[in-house]
């Protein structure tokens, strides 16, 4: 071959393939890449107000503040976690900004069903007017000072420069300083948007320049409907009562809802069952922790304690299955003052059914004691080395207790069945053969252990013996009556001024006269005239005499109460113990009264407690 004809193949090289090309098979195009996966909480965050949920009383407020043109200089919004906060403030920007996509005029609205000329770009965070800055990273007055001075140019595309800063709490004292005067005469042309979880940690300063609103958490029924919703989308299959679990699980965080129910589609695979749900949240059957507290209301221990370690052998955390029956007493104690909390979409059919029978069998005392019990207890198991072992031993503690009768409930069966005795009960199980607990009760709602009665009363003088109570009604012969009238109708401060201010001077009925000790208030006069008028029904005059009267109930129970002291230190065995002991001293005497004696001081004052002089073989002395 000559360098001529080399020379030209060289040139014509590409040109001589063509054909062979074109007869070669095409290739296949590549393939597209698979779209990346997009959390639901991110694929279904809000785009306009009408997608937000639970937020209702803010969407009016700014859909009446924009259309009569009353647009705030500032907005600070604040809230739990995974509320909206952010988005509503990306939506606030796009409706402060809205122009319609063919170019016609427009203006500030909060009708955004169709995105404008600016809203794309708004929400996706790539607006050039629409500036986010996180003060969690950007804290200083340097990062205030670049906010300033872009602040005096005119937005380059929209009608508004809006700044979003979010985490507005994580300023540094010097950079809020710097804010407040921008903030406060903002140019026409610029709007701010705060967004913190901390209100409290905002300046009322900065606070005083917004318009603040609240954004509640979003109630577990209306949180369910909107992830039942989101699962229809997805094509999820998924139990109610599981949708239920989840809605409470994220108190009220949209987000944390979303992220839980993003962790529960692929933990089973498409399909959702509540027994995955509980497995994957580390919580019991809704069924069993009510099981478990029947068994504790009834006081049938060993049923409770095996049921606990079921649960608990079966994954459930120990503090969580307290957790549980925390939130089921406070939802029965609910169910007992409003009966229609029933209707509420969270609730499973097993709470909605069962926790309204228990709130019928429980009375308020005794669900009050159980709510005190289980909240004290989860701390405990929370800090034990042993979390098992100690949230049985917090089982044990309720279920002894539920089996105890309130003061109330003992003195009432006391005085029922005449200070008889009666065998002692115990719960189920623990070597009584009894069935206790309030739901096991009798109609006072708790079973009764009474010591025998016994054989014989104490001698004592009669000058020295317990006066008798006051008849049943309203009569009133002396001032203790009317102390014992106030301890009835709970008015505590008026009790202890009858005790510790009135002096008596005469006393019939309708009409007391009295005289105040040294420093007391005048007022006490018409406040019980008043107050006794009221509760007896009739007109109670009550004046002040010119004339010193006797001693107040309070000098005569401490007169007394030493006269007592001084006899019992005459005791031998008592002054044994003081000349053994050098310095000890007799601080209080009691006397260990029988059931009927008990039954009969319901009504007595606790200043008339210790009214029996001197000691006797049934009394108990403290030192």
């Amino acid at each position: 071959m000559s360098d001529q004809q080399r020379s030209d193949e060289e040139q014509d090289g590409p040109g001589l393939d063509l054909g062979l090309a074109d007869a070669a098979p095409a290739r296949p195009a590549p393939a597209a890449a698979p779209a990346p996966y997009r959390v639901l909480a991110r694929k279904y965050r809000p785009q306009n107000f009408e997608d937000l949920i639970g937020q209702e009383a803010m969407v009016r407020t700014l859909r009446n503040a924009f259309a009569s043109g009353r647009i705030a200089q500032a907005y600070i919004l604040t809230g739990v976690r995974g509320v909206g906060k952010t988005t509503t403030a990306r939506i606030l920007a796009r409706a402060l900004n809205y122009e319609p996509a063919d170019g016609a005029p427009g203006g500030p609205t909060l009708d955004l069903s169709a995105f404008g000329r600016h809203c794309r770009d708004i929400v996706e965070s790539r607006h050039v007017d629409v500036m986010e800055m996180d003060a969690a990273s950007n804290t200083s007055i340097n990062d205030i000072r670049e906010i300033i001075e872009s602040a005096r140019y005119r937005p380059v595309m929209a009608r508004y420069k809006v700044y979003i800063i979010d985490e507005v709490h994580m300023l540094s004292t010097a950079a809020f300083n710097g804010l407040l005067k921008t903030l406060e005469e903002p140019p026409e042309h610029v709007k701010f948007i705060f967004a913190t979880t901390e209100i409290r940690k905002v300046p009322v300063t900065v606070l005083s320049r917004c318009q603040r609103f609240d954004l509640r958490r979003v109630e577990a029924g209306e949180l369910a409907a909107h992830l039942s919703g989101i699962c229809a989308k997805e094509g999820v299959t998924i139990e109610p009562e599981a949708l239920a679990i989840v809605a409470r699980a994220a108190e009220g965080s949209v987000r944390d809802s979303l992220s839980l129910l993003d962790q529960a589609i692929a933990h089973g695979g498409g399909r959702v069952s509540a027994e995955e749900v509980r497995r994957l949240l580390g919580l019991a059957d809704k069924g069993r922790v009510i099981d478990l507290f029947e068994a504790l209301m009834k006081g049938e221990m060993a049923r409770a304690l095996g049921e606990f370690r079921d649960q608990y052998d079966a994954g459930a955390d120990p503090a969580v299955i307290l957790t549980d029956l925390a939130e089921f007493t406070h939802l029965v104690t609910r169910l007992k003052i409003v009966p229609q909390s029933a209707e509420d979409a969270a609730l499973v059919e097993a709470e909605r059914l069962r926790g309204a029978e228990m709130a019928q069998g429980l009375s308020m005392r005794v669900l009050a004691r159980a709510w005190q019990m289980l909240t004290k207890g989860v701390g405990e198991v929370q800090q034990a080395p042993k979390p098992a072992q100690a949230a049985e031993m917090v089982l044990v503690r309720l279920g002894y207790a539920a089996d105890l009768p309130t003061p109330d409930e003992a003195l009432r069966q006391l005085r029922d069945q005449g200070g008889s005795g009666s065998e002692a009960r115990g719960p189920a199980g623990s070597g009584t053969g009894g069935q206790g607990g309030p739901m096991a009760a009798t109609s006072s709602g708790a079973r009764l252990a009474l010591a025998p009665a016994p054989t014989s009363a104490p001698v004592r003088a009669p000058a020295m013996a317990r006066p008798e109570p006051a008849v049943a009604g309203p009569r009133l012969a002396d001032l203790a009556d009317v102390a014992r009238l106030c301890a009835e109708k709970r008015d505590l401060l008026l009790k202890h001024a009858v005790e510790h201010q009135l002096r008596p001077v005469h006393m019939e009925e309708g009409r007391i006269e009295v005289s105040l000790v040294r420093g007391a208030q005048a007022s006490v006069v018409q406040d019980l005239s008043r107050k006794l008028s009221e509760w007896t029904g009739r007109r109670w005059l009550v004046s002040l005499a010119s004339r010193e009267g006797g001693p107040t109930l309070a000098e005569e129970n401490a007169a007394r109460k030493a006269e007592r002291e001084e006899g019992i230190k005459a005791h031998p065995l008592v002054a044994a113990v003081l000349a053994r002991f050098p310095g000890a001293e007799v601080v209080d005497v009691r006397s260990r009264a029988d059931p009927a004696e008990i039954a009969g001081a319901e009504a007595l004052p606790p200043m008339e407690e210790d009214l029996q002089m001197g000691p006797g073989p049934d009394d108990e002395i403290e030192y």
